[in-house]
């Protein structure tokens, strides 16, 4: 049996057009420069552990408690954490004490040395801010491309500074499951799965959770922000290749909608709770 415990670790808050800007936003609405702040919306950061029979499987890490270090909103500790006035701007952050990746893993008595591996499904702040409170993981894996492209976007989007210290493994595709084809087989029995989904960044992956008998769980990341966003096909306003991220976004539908698929979770989906899925 595997448990997939779905946790929040506190939320970002970001102008609408940012999550479900659709296919006609462009950057500078999505970055909410043009929209009033009273118009921003709060969002959950979730992450995932899974208890797995081969070992204790971390997807993302969420903000990392030195930014907001009461467990409230704190503008200038925020900045000084992601070393971005800029991102700052763009996506405001806070965590409730007790919310942070490594104290929620306290609260199971789990260490960051006990987890087998940590799966990044891409770089963005509220996905690997928190990376450095479990870098004693012994295992932390994220795509080559998405390394790649935070090299080349990191003036604005990313700041190497979050996995300072971190020992970052890269894939070797071993599948051609998804959009892009490319796919890693994490214990090469189908069980944990990272498929690549570019669009909103080249190595953005879904991590798939499939049990024998073929049912599973799709955790889909920032491929789109909600459960609407495959039903009705919105794409988010944060994109390097629009018509890539519409085909990962379609890909995440049909597997959404497969009847083996248990659930289907976006990190940021303001209707999903923490909760344990057992399969």
């Amino acid at each position: 049996m595997m448990k997939i415990h779905v946790l929040h670790t506190g939320e970002v808050r970001v102008s609408p057009y940012l999550p479900f800007g659709g296919d006609n936003c462009n950057l500078l609405k999505a970055s909410g420069m043009t929209t009033p702040k009273e118009d921003w919306i709060w969002l959950p950061v979730s992450v995932y552990l899974i208890e797995h029979p081969k070992g204790l499987i971390l997807v993302d890490t969420g903000w990392h408690r030195d930014m907001s270090p009461e467990g409230v909103y704190d503008k200038a500790a925020q900045i000084k954490s992601l070393g971005s006035r800029i991102l700052y701007n763009v996506n405001q952050g806070q965590i409730p004490l007790g919310e942070a990746v490594d104290e929620q893993l306290e609260t199971m008595g789990i260490k960051p040395a006990d987890l087998d591996y940590v799966l990044l499904t891409h770089l963005d702040c509220d996905h690997a801010n928190g990376l450095r409170a479990v870098k004693d993981a012994k295992h932390i894996i994220v795509a080559q491309e998405e390394l790649d492209c935070a090299r080349k976007n990191g003036f604005i989007r990313y700041k190497k500074k979050w996995w300072e210290g971190c020992e970052l493994q890269t894939i070797e595709w071993n599948g051609t499951e998804g959009p892009a084809q490319k796919s890693f087989d994490l214990f090469g029995d189908g069980s944990i799965k990272m498929i690549n989904i570019p669009g909103h960044c080249d190595g953005l992956c879904a991590v798939k959770i499939t049990r024998e008998d073929g049912k599973y769980v799709l955790l889909f990341s920032d491929g789109g922000y909600a459960t609407k966003s495959w039903k009705e096909m919105i794409t988010s306003g944060v994109s390097l290749d629009k018509e890539m991220q519409r085909k990962s976004l379609q890909w995440i539908r049909e597997q959404s909608m497969d009847a083996n698929c248990i659930e289907s979770l976006a990190t940021h989906d303001t209707d999903i709770k923490p909760h344990v899925i057992e399969l």
